[in-house]
């Protein structure tokens, strides 16, 4: 799934890039029975209170249901067709079950439309496939891993991602997150073999601030342009420096501070946190 540039016609177009779509089925319409429309929310809560900032707008979209759970055990299925997603960077994979039912999976690095996939205790670890930890060879690459038996998928699904299966620990697997995490996870939970297809998603250059507002991204003004009664880092005359460190209009803060609480439950499942980002220098201890 190569990226594709054009000539530079227009000052959008020069530094802009798309995918072009030819590792997808050609002619493929989405399975009108595995959608539903809806609602759009626009960053808000059930009460509408905005949870998350700079949301909004956007191209209208069809959700697509996805597999997350792949509880069909022992029924075989056939990748019918490998399909654009708009609801997420991964392409999804249609499934034709051999009783005749239809389901959407993330669709992983190598599965190409004819090949079989399978779930349940019994299965060889082959891409695609989906069993409990417990009976995933050490070392494979995994995803849309479970946090708890029978919740569904909620660990890697993104384009490009997976997890490793490092130990299994009594009832605990050992996985390295795609941040660099390593979590113990309970070993009847499900995982899909390989990692997520559709890598090439990360290469895209937007090019221009429409492309960003048809994801439905609103533009993201600073902390310290704004008034000190809408942010903590508002106020002063002309252009000023903060005076404190980089946080949220709630104070928290934005780079490298720790945020996560201490008396957290599953602090005792984090065997080593995630390495910080290139903002925090070495040793500095944050």
């Amino acid at each position: 799934m190569p990226v594709k540039v054009y000539k530079p016609t227009s000052a959008g177009r020069r530094n802009s890039s798309v995918l072009d779509f030819s590792h997808l089925t050609k002619g493929k319409k989405r399975e009108k029975g595995l959608c539903e429309r809806l609602s759009d929310r626009t960053g808000r809560n059930a009460l509408g209170h905005i949870t998350s900032r700079f949301r909004g707008g956007g191209a209208r979209r069809v959700y697509r249901k996805v597999d997350f759970r792949r509880d069909k055990d022992g029924v075989p299925a056939v990748v019918a067709a490998i399909e654009y997603d708009p609801n997420r960077t991964a392409d999804l994979a249609l499934l034709h079950y051999v009783d005749g039912e239809k389901r959407y999976i993330l669709a992983p690095k190598g599965l190409t439309v004819g090949m079989k996939v399978v779930s349940g205790p019994r299965c060889e670890p082959d891409v695609g496939n989906a069993m409990a930890l417990e009976s995933i060879p050490l070392g494979l690459q995994v995803h849309n891993v479970e946090m708890q038996p029978g919740r569904g998928g909620q660990i890697a699904r993104a384009a490009g991602r997976s997890c490793q299966l490092m130990a299994r620990d009594g009832a605990h697997a050992v996985l390295v997150m795609p941040s660099g995490e390593m979590r113990k996870v309970d070993i009847r939970c499900r995982a899909t073999i390989g990692e997520v297809g559709n890598a090439d998603w990360q290469n895209i250059r937007w090019g221009k601030a429409g492309r960003v507002r048809y994801l439905g991204r609103r533009p993201h003004n600073r902390g310290t342009s704004q008034n000190p009664v809408a942010h903590p880092m508002g106020g002063g005359e002309g252009r000023t420096g903060g005076g404190r460190h980089p946080c949220s209009p709630t104070g928290k803060l934005a780079k490298g501070g720790k945020t996560r609480r201490g008396k957290a439950r599953s602090n005792q499942f984090i065997l080593r946190r995630r390495p910080p980002g290139k903002h925090v220098a070495v040793g500095s201890g944050s």
